[in-house]
């Protein structure tokens, strides 16, 4: 299988043949010259005869032709009428521009909180800003509580930390941008979430499956991108204040002023604290941790629609500090000692990017652009008596050039790629630096035949300095069978070197020894993880009692040919080994979207996952993993006034299934845990009443059912002894959470 998609890359040399009898062309807005989107339902007729035709939803036409035919007349309601001089059969790219002295026409319509692209040829959806705010503290962890595809997790019982999931695997198999340069990933990987208030985020695009071979080499299970907001589009002054009774106050501000025709700036500021001590489950440990963060970005933005150029600048700067463990835990006065046990984890991070983009103005289809990131993260951090700093200095670079072969059913995207890390840790006593520096070329030809078949393939090749020169392809299929429904497939290879201590951190949260077996690899002495990712996926959109639905159904696999395992059997110690063996992960879900009712919408999902690994104790199902969850969503508004007054209301519903546990049974009796958990419940919800279109306020509560896990941490009572443990995790700790909060904003 693998050298047959392999060899299907070297075969994809499109030809494409015209009939000589037939003109073909492309209606494009002139209103809309970014996204480079064609206009349905235009009519175009030769000048003087009664031959005519009518653009797809594409944009596309296709008329009869004849050699006398030579004037070509262009027709669509608000638009200008155009006639266009035919000489040759060459495919015409055309801009519509609208009427000047039209009256105006205002249409107004509802767009759906989460967007499932029916033409995309990759399985994307799209969740805007809306859908957010259903989160209302969100950052970027807690953005994806209200969404099916998407699982949260808590890593370990101190730090408070959440985690997503996607296809089953966690977010180091993800590739998670902003704006489509790297951001979470290295140092950044546990934390780097919940740097991003979810206010700063516009929408956010979800990729299943391995991604674009644009966006680098190391996606597997797939892809999340955060748009963040726009300094043109974004109102000119935002704030948004929140409370809950957790203890937790979060502050977001947004200033946006445009300085010439051309530039605009925006300025946004965050503020996260939470100073209250919280046990209530009376195992002397704080539930939440102490937390104060503040995070400041400023956001440059470039268009010159005329001449086709587009830039972004952002500067931004983040302190977050936590401080967890005992509730009577002082660090000037317990932190190196046994009086009390206690982590302080202090986070500083700066980073820049840089994008240009020019589109050619005479050639809509073709644009080139640019990509640069820096970032350094510095984090210095105790855990008990145990150590753990690491500071991440990171480079990354991209040029990618656009364009068409032939036409527009035929595109391609090409270009370099750079990329450069330094990594300082200190683990303990020990040292554990290095460099990683990788090169890279990739090349990914889309053709789409405007109907019923779209196809997106991608090969790129890297040298790195660790990890060798290799190669990874990936594809991507689309095929419309019948009327609203759509087929898609996958196929691609992802490679990565596991940063094994920043990714499992809570395990310095533990009496556990750190195992590492050396196989003369070069990072940690290990050698990288490689997979394979295949998927198929069917949408059927229906109309049931005049309503509006769709079905979808989706199954992935996710195989590993190399994997680090991450044991966590001997509740001694954690071993990182290389796989001897299968690992394979298999994702179903099964998702309905209806709308029951105007502004009343409905969605559920089932999912199964079978993730088993060999360990070196056999092959096991993977930990603290459900086999079967069940999500449902509810949400309502009122129809807004022409103040924007209105209500919304929205209600999530979750199942989550037994869990198996990690062996405990050499523990003794008392720190023993059962071989896997109980299934539980979780709802939340929120009320928002909007009273204008400038202030809202909203009240909600997570885990209206109050569930608890009993006895999260192993061995509370003796801290520092062989048996302490705050890494087995499978469900919430402090239980139901009321909070509160406002916006307001001047547009």
């Amino acid at each position: 299988m693998k050298k047959y998609i392999i060899s299907s890359f070297l075969l994809l040399i499109p030809v494409i043949l015209f009939s000589q009898t037939t003109f073909k062309g492309m209606i494009m807005d002139k209103n809309n010259p970014k996204d480079n989107l064609g206009v349905a339902d235009v009519t175009v007729h030769w000048l003087g005869t009664n031959v005519s035709a009518i653009t797809n939803k594409k944009g596309w036409f296709t008329i009869d032709y004849k050699p006398e035919f030579k004037k070509l007349v262009v027709n669509y309601l608000g638009y200008k009428t155009d006639t266009l001089t035919v000489t040759s059969l060459k495919p015409v790219y055309h801009y519509i521009t609208l009427e000047g002295n039209l009256d105006e026409v205002i249409i107004k319509s509802k767009r759906n909180a989460i967007q499932k692209s029916f033409l995309s040829t990759a399985n994307m959806f799209t969740v805007n800003a809306e859908e957010l705010l259903k989160a209302a503290c969100c950052n970027l962890a807690e953005s994806f509580e209200t969404n099916p595809s998407i699982d949260v997790s808590f890593s370990d019982a101190l730090t408070g930390t959440k985690q997503i999931q996607m296809l089953g695997l966690t977010s180091p198999y993800l590739s998670i941008t902003q704006e489509n340069i790297p951001s979470v990933r290295g140092a950044a990987q546990v934390f780097g979430l919940t740097f991003t208030p979810g206010t700063w985020v516009e929408s956010i695009q979800i990729t299943k499956g391995a991604g674009s071979v644009v966006n680098g080499y190391e996606s597997i299970s797939g892809q999340i991108n955060a748009e963040l907001v726009k300094p043109f589009s974004d109102n000119k002054f935002f704030v948004n204040a929140y409370s809950s009774l957790n203890g937790r106050l979060e502050l977001n501000t947004h200033f946006n002023q445009k300085v010439s025709d051309k530039w605009s700036t925006g300025i946004y500021i965050h503020g996260d604290y939470r100073g209250e001590r919280f046990d209530k489950n009376d195992d002397n440990f704080l539930d939440n941790p102490l937390t104060d963060q503040v995070n400041v970005m400023n956001r440059w933005q470039y268009v010159d629609a005329e001449k086709g150029w587009v830039s972004f600048i952002n500067v931004r700067f983040l302190n977050d500090e936590k401080q967890t463990g005992e509730i009577d835990f002082n660090p000037s006065l317990d932190k190196g000692t046994t009086n009390a046990w206690g982590s302080e984890i202090d986070t500083r991070r700066f980073e820049t990017s840089a994008k240009l983009g020019y589109v050619f103005p005479e050639l809509p289809f073709q644009s080139v652009s640019l990509q640069f990131a820096y970032s350094n993260h510095q984090q210095d951090s105790y855990f008990g008596q145990k150590i753990y700093d690491i500071e991440h200095e990171s480079i990354f670079s991209n040029i990618i050039f656009n364009s068409i072969i032939g036409d527009t059913r035929n595109k391609f995207k090409t270009g370099l790629s750079f990329t450069h890390d330094n990594y300082d840790e200190l683990v303990n006593i020990t040292n554990y630096d290095r460099k990683e520096t990788s090169a890279g070329a990739f090349f990914e030809y889309a053709f789409d035949n405007l109907d019923d078949f779209s196809l997106t393939a991608g090969l790129r090749i890297d040298t790195h300095n660790l990890l060798g020169t290799f190669v990874t392809p990936r594809i991507h299929a689309r095929y419309v069978p019948w009327e609203s429904s759509v087929f898609r497939a996958s196929a691609g290879r992802g490679k990565r070197s596991a940063n094994i201590f920043a990714e499992n951190q809570q395990l310095f949260a533990s009496s556990r020894a750190i195992n590492i077996d050396d196989v003369g690899g070069n990072i940690y002495g290990l050698n990288p993880e490689v997979a394979w990712n295949y998927g198929v996926s069917y949408m059927q959109r229906f109309n049931l009692f005049n309503k509006k639905g769709d079905v979808t159904f989706d199954f992935y696999q996710t195989d590993f040919s190399n994997q680090v395992v991450v044991d966590w059997e001997n509740p001694q110690e954690i071993s990182f080994y290389n796989l001897d063996g299968k690992s394979i992960a298999n994702s179903f879900q099964l998702e309905v979207n209806y709308n029951i009712a105007p502004y009343f919408n409905f969605r559920t999902a089932y999912k199964y996952f079978d993730i088993s690994t060999e360990y070196t104790s056999g092959n096991l199902q993977k930990p603290i993993q459900p086999k079967n969850r069940f999500f449902a969503n509810l949400s309502y508004e009122t129809p807004a006034k022409e103040s924007g007054a209105q209500w919304k209301f929205d209600v999530t519903f979750n199942n989550i299934g037994k869990q198996r546990l990690p062996n405990t049974v050499s523990n003794p009796v008392q720190y023993q845990l059962p071989s896997h958990s109980d299934s539980y419940q979780l709802l939340n919800s929120q009320i928002t009443k909007v009273f204008s279109d400038k202030f809202e306020v909203y009240v909600g509560a997570e885990n209206l059912t109050n569930v608890q896990q009993k006895n999260p941490i192993l061995a509370s009572d003796d801290p520092f002894g062989d048996y302490f443990d705050s890494t087995i995790v499978y469900s919430p700790i402090f239980g139901r959470a009321f909070y509160t909060g406002l916006r307001f904003k001047i547009k």
